[in-house]
Formats: C-alpha cells, sequence, structure tokens
C-alpha cells in the first residue's frame, strides 16, 4: 500500500468540502473510496491521482469542469517562490514581445509543458498587481488583456502553414479551429495559475468556493453571460425528461383520488365499523392548462427563454401551453418557442425581433403589461389555468396595476411568480415585488437547479 505524503488527508478533505459547497452531492462513502483511488493509484503521477478522484466523486459529466478547477487549487503543478513572484510582477521590465514569441512557437508545436510554463511567466510578469498583504495580487483579466494571446492566430496558422506537408487550402479551416482550440487552453491555464496563486495567500477553501465558476445548474440567471447561457441551454432536454418522469409519477400518485369518507364508512358496516377499505374519490383524468407570462428585457431575458425551452419541452404533460413575452406590451409567442428547439440561442433575439413587445419606449412596465393582458387574452385563463409569471417585478417607478394581477389571479386555478432576484432585493429601488406578493404566490429562482426544483413541485398534475 503506496504512503500518502503529508498533507493529503487535508487537501482531499478540502477538495471535497468545496465540491459540496457547489451543490455537488458528494456522501462520505465516497470520500471513503477516494482516498483508497488515490492509495491505489500513488502520489508520483497527478494526472492519474486526477482520474482516480473524478471517477470516485463525480457523477455527471458536466460537473467535470468543476472539479477540474478546484482540483488545480488543491493538487497544484507548481507552487510559488513569493519573492521570485514579487520581483517578476513588475510588468515594466517584463519583455512581453519575446514571450509573445515563445508562446506563438509553442501553440504551434502544441507543447503543452511550454505552455503551462508560460502560462506560469505571463502570470509573474503581467499580472501582479497591489501591494497590501490581503490583496489578491494576481489577474488572469490583466494578465490575458496585455498578452493578447488571441492575437496569435495569423502567425501561428503561418507556422503551421510552412511546416505542413499537405495544401494549405485543405488545412486553413480545420488549422485555425484547432489554433482557437490551443489559445483557449492557454488562457485557461492562464486563469488556473493566477488562481492558485492567489489561493496561496487567501486560502484554498476561500477561493474554492468563491473564485471558481460553479456548474451550469448553479450560475446565476442575472449574472450568467453568453456563454453559460449558451451551455446552460444543451440541458433542457435531459431536465426536461427528468421533471417529465417525476411529473408522471405525481400524476398516478394524485389518480388515486382523496379518500371519499361516506362511502368508507359505508363499507366498513360490514367489518363492524373498522374501514378496512378506504374508498378513493376518482379524478377526472383532465390534463391542466399551462401559461407563462414573461419579461424579456435585460438581463431577465436569458432567465426568461431558458424556461420558456424548458417549458415547450415538457407540453406533452398538459393539455394545453401557451407562452407570452413583454417589455411594456404583451404578445403570444407560443409558435416562436415551439420553433426554438432548433435554435435555442437564438430564441431570445427571434422572440424581440417578431413579437410586438414595446410601445413607446423600451422599458419594463409590468402595469401595462399585466392590464393588457388582463384585456387581450382573458380567455387564455380559466379554472383549469396555472400562471407562471416570470421577471424581476422591477416596473421603472411606474404604476405596479395589482387590479390586473388580482383579476388574473381570480381566474386561473393557481398563480405562481418565479423572481430571479435575492429576496433581500425585493421592494428595494423600482421593485413592486412584496406588492405583487400580497396577490400571488413569488418565489425566487436565482438559477437553473432552483427552476427545476420549483417546477417539479408548482407544475401542476
Amino acid at each position: 500500500m503506496t504512503t500518502a505524503p503529508a498533507g493529503v488527508t487535508p487537501r482531499l478533505t478540502g477538495l471535497v468540502h468545496a465540491l459540496r459547497a457547489h451543490g455537488l452531492s458528494i456522501g462520505t462513502g465516497e470520500s471513503v473510496d477516494a482516498g483508497r483511488a488515490l492509495e491505489a493509484v500513488g502520489f508520483t503521477d497527478r494526472e492519474r491521482m486526477r482520474e482516480a478522484l473524478a471517477a470516485s466523486l463525480l457523477h455527471k459529466e458536466a460537473q467535470r469542469p468543476l472539479f477540474d478547477r478546484v482540483f488545480d487549487l488543491y493538487f497544484p503543478l507548481t507552487t510559488t517562490d513569493p519573492d521570485d513572484a514579487a520581483s517578476a510582477s513588475s510588468a515594466g521590465a517584463f519583455d512581453t514581445a519575446a514571450l509573445r514569441d515563445r508562446l506563438a512557437a509553442a501553440l504551434a508545436a502544441d507543447d503543452r509543458s511550454a505552455l503551462t510554463r508560460l502560462a506560469g511567466e505571463a502570470v509573474s510578469g503581467l499580472g501582479g498587481y497591489g501591494s497590501a498583504p490581503d490583496s489578491d495580487g494576481w489577474s488572469s483579466y490583466q494578465t490575458l488583456a496585455r498578452l493578447r494571446p488571441e492575437t496569435l492566430l495569423a502567425r501561428v496558422r503561418a507556422m503551421l502553414r510552412d511546416a505542413a506537408v499537405d495544401g494549405p487550402e485543405f488545412t486553413d479551416r480545420l488549422t485555425d479551429d484547432e489554433i482557437r482550440r490551443r489559445i483557449e487552453t492557454f488562457r485557461e491555464r492562464v486563469r488556473t495559475e493566477a488562481r492558485r496563486r492567489v489561493a496561496e495567500r487567501q486560502g484554498r477553501d476561500r477561493i474554492a468556493r468563491r473564485a471558481v465558476a460553479g456548474t451550469p445548474d448553479s450560475v446565476d440567471f442575472l449574472l450568467a453571460g453568453r456563454a453559460q447561457l449558451d451551455e446552460l441551454r444543451t440541458t433542457v432536454r435531459p431536465l426536461a425528461r427528468k421533471l417529465a418522469t417525476r411529473l408522471a409519477a405525481r400524476r398516478r400518485r394524485a389518480a388515486r383520488g382523496r379518500v371519499d369518507l361516506r362511502r368508507t364508512l359505508r363499507g366498513s358496516l360490514s367489518t363492524g365499523g373498522v374501514p378496512m377499505r378506504p374508498a378513493l374519490r376518482r379524478r377526472r383524468p383532465a390534463r391542466p392548462e399551462l401559461v407563462l407570462l414573461c419579461d424579456v428585457s435585460g438581463s431577465v431575458a436569458g432567465f426568461a427563454s431558458f424556461t420558456m425551452l424548458l417549458v415547450q419541452a415538457l407540453h406533452d404533460q398538459f393539455s394545453r401551453v401557451r407562452v407570452f413575452a413583454f417589455v411594456n406590451r404583451v404578445d403570444e409567442v407560443t409558435g416562436l418557442v415551439a420553433r426554438g428547439a432548433a435554435d435555442p440561442a437564438g430564441l431570445g433575439a427571434r422572440i424581440l425581433e417578431e413579437a410586438v413587445l414595446t410601445g413607446w419606449h423600451g422599458q419594463s412596465d409590468y402595469g401595462t403589461a399585466l392590464g393588457e393582458f388582463d384585456e387581450r387574452y382573458a380567455e387564455a385563463v380559466g379554472p383549469r389555468t396555472v400562471v407562471f409569471v416570470l421577471g424581476d417585478a422591477r416596473t421603472n417607478m411606474s404604476d405596479p396595476n395589482l387590479a390586473a394581477l388580482k383579476r388574473i389571479a381570480d381566474r386561473a386555478r393557481r398563480v405562481h411568480w418565479l423572481n430571479p432576484e435575492q429576496p433581500s432585493l425585493w421592494s428595494t429601488g423600482d421593485s413592486a415585488a412584496l406588492a405583487y406578493a400580497e396577490l400571488v404566490d413569488m418565489r425566487p429562482c436565482r438559477n437553473a437547479r432552483q427552476l427545476s426544483d420549483l417546477v417539479g413541485r408548482l407544475l401542476p398534475v
């Protein structure tokens, strides 16, 4: 049995705790299996350790990027000498042009060890900032902004073309894609190196929880960038299948109906008054209707479009699904959402382009939108309809029109409002969230994980 080096146990424990903090479900048994896996593969080959821990701790392929970033903090490839790092952090004495030349050569040769070494040199020479003991000290953004590795594509392409045996006409397109992949790999190594150095100053546990991007389903809708939203949209279909299975199970349980007390007592006469066989009221096999009313303005648009796609993927679970979008005017976009499965990334742009969502200005106006929905689409809401309102309830200081929302709630079976802002921000500034919450059920929904949980619990059966 391989003897573990000093300090491995607390590093492994810290790794597990950091992954749990990001929402990964890792039990005690899996943690023990990870320790045994490390003993089996040894502690000399870092990549073998990485694969052994990933196989022991992870349940989904989508969790792997998060695991790799946290692993690089707790089991770094190198360590930094504080004196050397401080002396190298002066960008004025650093030869950026020479580093770019060496980086271009390493990218052309796809020399991964050289790329790792150059990432460390780049962070030391270009990424240092601040002189206070408690300052972060290292910035990957500053490093990449000064080094600009993306501008080396043409130079690397020329190097590969000179060394290529085949004609350039055949290899140019494939070459560009490969170069971009290598450059992005280098950029990620710079980010990893900067995080590692900050972690040495501020502690691995703190950086692993605060400075490492989580899995796509834990990213805040209001803070997610375009790339994160695109990655999140790829989870719509698997998430919809899971929710459909959950809804089908709920529907089977609900179909049994409630206890019919009169029939149960009547039947108990044959057993001396003991209700041995409860009689149930059978429910009618009628599927409910669903209406989405979505704010598609500003940063809320990403949250709304993802939810639209998710509900559209679940449309077979309901007798009818209708989707309405608004900024300060309301328009039905059910057809656009149905066609959005082919191009989910462009759904938001198509809705803004083809639907009539704005009047005299481009700012959201919940009061006007709710009033127009109540007047124009009253037939969409009935006793079997569950309405989901998606938005942050920020009215830009306009009338919230609580009466219109109350009329909608009175006609509907139920109204749920999903708000992507945290509750501490409700009714701050121009938010009318707490006023709306007095009329309907308002719940915070900040990421896809919360949305999945809420949809699974709140959708009617």
